[in-house]
């Protein structure tokens, strides 16, 4: 891939380029100072990847993150030294389409010029090229539902990716605090972050929001958040747990996962929700969730900050209903409160 550079510190740049130089895959694109030069870099040479810090003098990372996916978009990598001092900030990015976030490697160098703990930006940097080459399918596939009515649904299963921390903070801020189901989020996010999302989205809802332990039943009210990097599943018919396969998921944790293990042993009424993020993680599993009588939704193009999982989902027919996001919790109110909700129809 073809990659560029945006920082403002000389030595972190000179790492970042050390990482790439390391690899036959890549390729340095070019290098920006602050975010005002990266929004002008991409409007001349659009990179596959950019490699955005956030702290930067004349435009941060979070407003050329902003500017960059309105007018030129371009999957954005956030690396920085800040991300513990500057939480808010990542979650912002990430709202406005970046796709995860990642520490930059230790400045020290071996004797043959590679740069210690680059190994996880390069698996970042990997995982997104994976997910550049492998656009989601675009054959409907049939349905083959029950007819009748459900129970209000107990259980809200939300899968999200790039976009996600803000689409997700806009949903559960409009929920009202005697909101009748139990929540349960799947967010890819690489694990070290994510307790400070948690203390983020905690601070947009005034439902509780934790990170899901091992052994956890969902609570009404309250919202749990996959924590680790295995993959959260329901292991009984009413506990959580963690378990490390599929190795070759993509993406630890997987949405699609979680919704399988929901559609297979979850027996209460449960409504999926599949929010803005890139490559199709989650579209086969809100696709199974349909397929066992459950509400399904998936966001709309228009207000998607990456239109790629809700697209998949779309393009499965896993999605009964593809909503704008300010409607989403409306719907999800609507469905939780009632005493019956309709079937979705194939």
């Amino acid at each position: 891939m073809r990659i560029g550079i945006v920082n403002d510190l000389p030595m972190a740049v000179e790492v970042l380029r050390r990482v790439l130089a390391g690899t036959s895959e890549h390729q340095l694109a070019w290098i920006a100072v602050n975010g005002a030069e990266a929004v002008a870099a991409c409007r001349f040479d659009l990179p596959d990847l950019i490699l955005m810090d956030l702290i930067m003098p004349v435009m941060d990372g979070v407003e050329a993150t902003r500017q960059i996916m309105l007018a030129t978009p371009c999957p954005i990598l956030l690396v920085t030294a800040s991300i513990d001092s500057n939480v808010p900030g990542v979650y912002e990015a990430m709202g406005y389409g970046a796709l995860d976030a990642v520490d930059i490697p230790s400045a020290g160098a071996g004797t043959d010029g590679s740069v210690r703990a680059g190994s996880p930006l390069l698996i970042k940097i990997a995982t997104i090229g994976r997910l550049m080459r492998d656009p989601p399918s675009t054959r409907p596939a049939p349905m083959a539902l029950r007819e009748g009515t459900r129970a209000a649904p107990a259980l809200v299963a939300i899968g999200a990716s790039a976009g996600g921390p803000a689409a997700v903070a806009a949903v559960l801020g409009k929920l009202p605090r005697d909101f009748p189901a139990a929540l349960v989020l799947v967010q890819h996010l690489d694990a070290k972050f994510v307790a400070g999302l948690v203390d983020w989205l905690d601070l947009q809802t005034v439902l509780p929001v934790r990170a899901a332990k091992e052994g956890e039943r969902p609570a009404v009210g309250t919202v749990l958040v996959a924590s680790t990097s295995d993959h959260l599943v329901f292991k009984t018919r009413s506990e959580l747990g963690y378990t490390a396969q599929p190795r070759d998921q993509l993406y630890r944790p997987s949405v699609d996962v979680f919704f399988e293990s929901a559609a297979r042993l979850w027996q209460d009424d449960l409504v999926g929700v599949l929010l803005t993020g890139m490559g199709r993680d989650g579209a086969a599993g809100l696709k199974r969730l349909r397929e066992r009588g459950h509400l399904t939704i998936a966001q709309d193009q228009a207000t998607s900050a990456v239109y790629g999982m809700p697209k998949a989902a779309a393009a499965l027919g896993a999605a009964a209903e593809i909503l704008p996001l300010d409607s989403i919790a409306a719907r999800l109110i609507d469905a939780c409160t009632r005493s019956t909700i309709e079937k979705a129809m194939p």
